[in-house]
């Protein structure tokens, strides 16, 4: 996943063999960050500036992987998904604000509506609204994981689960709305 930012082009790869401490791996970053020590490591996620490894990150539970959600760039900040929480960092100067788990089993995706200044991750088992601050604001859950569409409508944020059900939830407050 690429994403242009005036600090340049930054890079997210899935880096599943990497191993912390190791003088043996494909590339070295002079971060690692493991978001929940004591854990395995499903999701093991680089994050380059202009081809230059700048810091990795791991965490346990659900893996998640690399595709167009797995982050946004808003305000000079990077949101990414590394199993089930949400990494905020600067890239330029590199500097990690904050992590928090969003999901209790894993993220699927970041999603940010600029219209509402809504930051959202869609989760295997929870739809949660978080603050630019790390906060999480609101969280949903339905009857079954939340394996299908995901998508931020103008009046509100539809789910649907593994059994096609479809969830619609209020951006203010997490509430559901009749599907």
């Amino acid at each position: 996943m690429r994403i242009t930012s005036p600090a340049g082009t930054i890079e997210i790869v899935n880096e599943p063999t990497y191993s912390f401490g190791s003088s043996d791996n494909v590339r070295a970053y002079p971060l690692e960050r493991h978001l929940a020590p004591g854990s395995g490591m499903s999701s093991i996620h680089g994050v380059l500036l202009n081809g230059v490894p700048m810091a990795v990150f791991a965490n346990g539970g659900g893996a998640s992987g690399i595709h167009d959600n797995s982050a946004v760039f808003v305000n000079g900040l990077l949101y990414l998904a590394v199993g089930g929480s949400v990494v905020c960092m600067s890239v330029s100067p590199m500097d990690v604000r904050w992590s928090l788990q969003v999901d209790s089993a894993t993220c699927f995706g970041v999603h940010y509506d600029q219209t509402r200044d809504a930051f959202l991750s869609h989760g295997e088992l929870e739809i949660a609204r978080f603050s630019e601050a790390g906060a999480i604001l609101w969280s949903s859950s339905g009857a079954d994981v939340f394996s299908e569409d995901f998508a931020l409508r103008s009046d509100f944020i539809e789910a649907i689960d593994f059994d096609h059900r479809t969830y619609r939830f209020r951006y203010e407050d997490g509430l559901p709305l009749a599907a």
